[in-house]
């Protein structure tokens, strides 16, 4: 079987830039989903000191962490032009939905791999593949992911069905999904479900919501890993709090310095 290509790609912003530049938490991350990624990718959105965030960006990126970064802004136009998204139709959502958006746009691989920046796998498991057998098996099934923040109940009772690796049902949030890149890459983000109302007021109509609407309105359907999860878990703003986030992480030996830095600015 000829090797599928997968971009594994996550974005930083101005309150996490550090977590994900300046320690070893994206490497983990990466290292974690035991699979061969053909690029690995992170877009810089909404940060003050660009700079700043693109030299941590190169330092990473010359130790062989990422292939490749962006800055999102350098692209939000030609992707809403390409999607034929109003900027103004996002509300409250524009910077809740662009880097994703510019993500689906720039990609060159057949799948993208998205994990929000504060969302990680703690432990290793090759889900990947099996979720790319149920992708290419099944064209009704749109996105993949891991079940979410352990909540393997949760999982089970919004599916409509199951097999021995993934429920099966409705649903999407931009915590981490897994899709194949010609599927996302068409202008689909214009759609409304009443269900899809759900999804918090103050994101205004944000990427995760008018991606549950179309996959709603054309019955298309996800499948959730029952064997691994993700934890979703936003980053601490103090210093002592990110001390103690990135000792559970193990990651505090690589980030004690950037976190010392961090509390002097932040």
């Amino acid at each position: 079987m000829p090797q599928r290509t997968v971009t594994f790609e996550t974005k930083c912003w101005d309150k996490d830039w550090r977590f994900l530049l300046t320690t070893n938490y994206l490497e983990k991350n990466i290292a974690h989903q035991q699979f061969p990624f053909t690029r690995r990718v992170i877009f810089i959105n909404n940060v003050r000191d660009t700079q700043a965030v693109t030299t941590a960006a190169d330092r990473i990126k010359s130790q062989g962490v990422i292939d490749d970064y962006y800055v999102v802004e350098q692209y939000a136009d030609e992707a809403l032009r390409f999607f034929q998204i109003p900027k103004e139709s996002f509300g409250r959502g524009y910077y809740y939905s662009i880097a994703e958006l510019v993500s689906l746009y720039l990609c060159s691989t057949e799948y993208i791999l998205h994990f929000a920046g504060d969302t990680y796998m703690p432990q290793p498991s090759d889900w990947v593949t099996p979720a790319l057998d149920i992708l290419e098996r099944r064209p009704d099934i749109v996105i993949a992911n891991p079940t979410w923040n352990n909540n393997y109940l949760g999982a089970e009772q919004e599916s409509t069905s199951q097999d021995n690796d993934f429920f099966y049902g409705y649903g999407f949030s931009d915590q981490c999904y897994l899709v194949r890149t010609r599927d996302f890459r068409q202008p689909i983000y214009m759609e409304k479900n009443n269900a899809s109302e759900r999804y918090p007021e103050y994101g205004g109509e944000l990427f995760e919501k008018r991606v549950d609407a179309w996959m709603r309105n054309h019955q298309h359907l996800r499948a959730t890993y029952r064997h691994n999860s993700y934890i979703h878990q936003n980053f601490p703003h103090l210093w002592w709090q990110k001390k103690l986030a990135l000792r559970k992480w193990g990651v505090l030996n690589e980030a004690q310095s950037a976190v010392t830095a961090t509390h002097r600015i932040v």
